[in-house]
């Protein structure tokens, strides 16, 4: 038999580093009508390997038995999991017969890869299960413990693409466990597989294998992070996710707009929570790092190359996706903030703003604390730059109107920077959900405004932004976001109305309401209840019929709809008896469908319990009304 430095062993490792190159540079050259070419001709000469290495002799005591090519391979599933059973019996991993088990393992291992990369799963899953059992019959040692956990790496990902994601878990978390032990009872640099067919003058440095390792636990946690996701287990995956943004960032192993996006996109994990520290991290670090992606390509270069149009194409896209995640950041935080401060009727609690004011001193004092017990994105090149971008956004709730500008200022800039990319012109959806984003900062600002008047201007920039898209959009493809435009319009316009009503009350305290502020009142309620209408009608048949029962998704928005309707249609105020008459009788018919509808869809009630209650109180009241005003025009007439 060959020895270990014979001319026949060179040629054999000279054969796996072809196989390497084919597999992992020339297989990207492959045309498009011949996609695995070049993986086949490595598959190739893996096998030739695989046979060869039989021939070699690997010491006394050796048992030869496992997978081998053309041969019967085990199909039974492992009970991966069970962590302590996976290692510490068989032979010793750096003895000859450890070796020579772990060097099998390898090629078994790369040709379960090549058959998976070729959409050959079956015959994956029979190469990666055969080197699992070649490395059972050794103990975990430096030699072997990163293949122990590339190939459990690997059937975690065969695993979870068959959505058998408890089985996936399994490897992955026994994968997790060696990681952790060796580095518990060994922590040296392990030996990475491609060394098992490398000449002695050409192995890897020390901090080479240690970045290979390391990299492959990365790939662990990463692999993780999305199985705890697909299991429910959320917060565990954001903890994942967490940790492995970090690594790749330590170990300089990242695509800087992929790393970004899912920085950006963990952000919003953090911030429902309100955990605006931990996402104004995220956000801040995937801005810098979205950064180190270079400039994005003019238009001009993107019409001279394919490759530039493309590059300019995903860059701003990408960079586009991260703002609307500062968006959401920034809306998040005013709107949380009008939950804590406001009273039971929406408006500013001026005694809880104080309490809160006082409290922030200690909150502040605590600043340096959580984040110290957070874990930090950044290496020695980003962290200034990502500390120095999260001074610039507040993170702390906002108590008066000076912090809540600088938090809607903020989102105001990165509004800009969305719809940049995606505009009305080929991003329909998305550029009415950004201006719909936009429309709630100014709501969200507008609860901070003491000025009644500059409030109401604030509401009169909402419907400046949203009417015109709600008109334009086509009515039968975009059925939902109009219906959606249609309701905030109303709202909106319904807001600046009970405005001018306080405003009209306070002025009534002195003088007479003039016929410049009776119009622009009965306007806003007027506009309102269209908006309302246009909603409801929206709901009917093709031929205009009101469905007798309304599906879930619509149910308060339609009962509500027709509760505001009513309201606004007693709220118009008119000289003409008859007009008054004609608006009562409109807001009695819908205050009665509200009821109407309870009575006999009962299990709609728990959906609209105020607006209910105060219906049947208008219902009874409103017919008292409307005879008092039939016996005023009978006198008069």
């Amino acid at each position: 038999m060959a020895s270990i430095n014979s001319a026949e062993w060179r040629a054999l490792c000279d054969k796996f580093t072809t196989a390497q190159n084919l597999s992992d540079v020339e297989s990207r050259k492959d045309p498009a009508n011949d996609p695995f070419r070049s993986k086949y001709k490595a598959r190739e000469l893996l096998r030739e390997v695989y046979c060869s290495l039989k021939s070699f002799d690997a010491g006394e005591g050796e048992h030869e038995s496992g997978g081998e090519t053309g041969e019967q391979r085990p199909t039974e599933q492992p009970v991966d999991g069970e962590k302590d059973e996976v290692f510490g019996r068989g032979f010793s991993g750096d003895s000859p017969a450890g070796l020579r088990a772990a060097r099998l393992g390898a090629v078994d291992y790369l040709l379960g890869v090549n058959h998976v990369e070729t959409e050959e799963l079956s015959a994956g899953q029979e190469h990666l299960m055969s080197c699992i059992k070649l490395l059972e019959k050794c103990t975990m040692s430096s030699e072997n413990v990163s293949l122990f956990i590339h190939v459990r790496n690997q059937l975690g990902i065969l695993w979870a693409g068959r959505e058998e994601t408890e089985t996936a878990q399994g490897f992955l978390e026994t994968a997790e466990s060696i990681y952790l032990q060796y580095m518990k009872e060994d922590g040296s640099p392990p030996t990475d597989m491609t060394e098992y067919f490398t000449s002695e003058e050409n192995l890897l440095t020390h901090q080479e294998r240690v970045k290979r390792f390391e990299l492959a636990y990365t790939h662990t946690m990463y692999y993780l992070a999305q199985v705890y996701k697909n299991l429910g287990e959320i917060e565990r995956a954001a903890s994942y996710c967490h940790t492995t943004l970090q690594r790749q960032l330590q170990l300089n192993q990242y695509n800087p707009m992929d790393w970004a996006l899912n920085a950006a996109t963990l952000s919003q994990y953090y911030i429902p929570k309100g955990r605006y520290m931990e996402g104004r991290h995220c956000l801040s670090a995937a801005t810098v790092i979205a950064g180190l992606a270079g400039e994005v390509p003019s238009e001009a270069a993107a019409q001279e190359s394919e490759t530039e149009s493309e590059r300019r194409d995903q860059l701003r896209q990408k960079r586009a996706e991260i703002a609307r995640c500062w968006i959401k950041y920034c809306l998040n935080l005013l709107q949380d903030a009008k939950k804590l401060l406001e009273d039971n009727i929406g408006e500013l609690d001026v005694d809880r703003q104080e309490e809160l004011k006082r409290a922030r001193r200690g909150e502040e004092e605590e600043e340096e604390k959580g984040r110290k017990s957070t874990l930090l994105f950044g290496s020695e090149d980003t962290f200034d730059s990502i500390a120095s971008l999260e001074e610039k956004v507040p993170y702390l709730f906002p108590l008066d109107f000076t912090e809540a500008r600088a938090v809607f200022l903020v989102g105001q800039t990165y509004v800009t920077q969305a719809k940049d990319y995606f505009e009305m012109d080929g991003h329909v959806t998305d550029h009415v959900e950004i201006l719909q984003d936009h429309s709630a900062l100014f709501r969200a600002l507008a609860f901070f405004e003491e000025d009644l008047e500059r409030r109401c201007k604030m509401h009169k920039r909402r419907v400046d932004m949203l009417e015109p898209i709600c008109n334009d959009l086509n009515a039968q493809y975009y059925l939902l976001i109009r219906r959606q435009l249609m309701f905030e319009l109303a709202e909106t316009y319904n807001e600046m109305m009970d405005l001018k009503l306080t405003l009209a009350n306070r002025q009534a305290d002195t003088q007479s309401l003039d016929n410049h502020t009776i119009k622009k009142f009965n306007h806003l309620c007027s506009a309102s209840a269209k908006y309302f209408q246009m909603f409801l009608d929206s709901l009917c048949s093709p031929d205009g019929k009101f469905p007798e029962c309304l599906e879930q998704e619509v149910l308060r928005p339609a009962l509500v709809a027709r509760f505001r309707v009513a309201r606004l249609y007693s709220r118009l105020i008119d000289p003409a008896l008859s007009a008054q008459l004609d608006n009562l009788n409109k807001s009695l018919e819908n205050y009665q469908y509200v009821v109407q509808y309870c009575e006999a869809h009962p299990e709609a009630s728990a959906a609209v319990e105020t607006e209910l209650e105060l219906s049947q109180e208008m219902a009874g009241l409103l017919p008292l009304k409307i005879n008092l005003l039939k016996g005023k025009m009978a006198t008069n007439n």
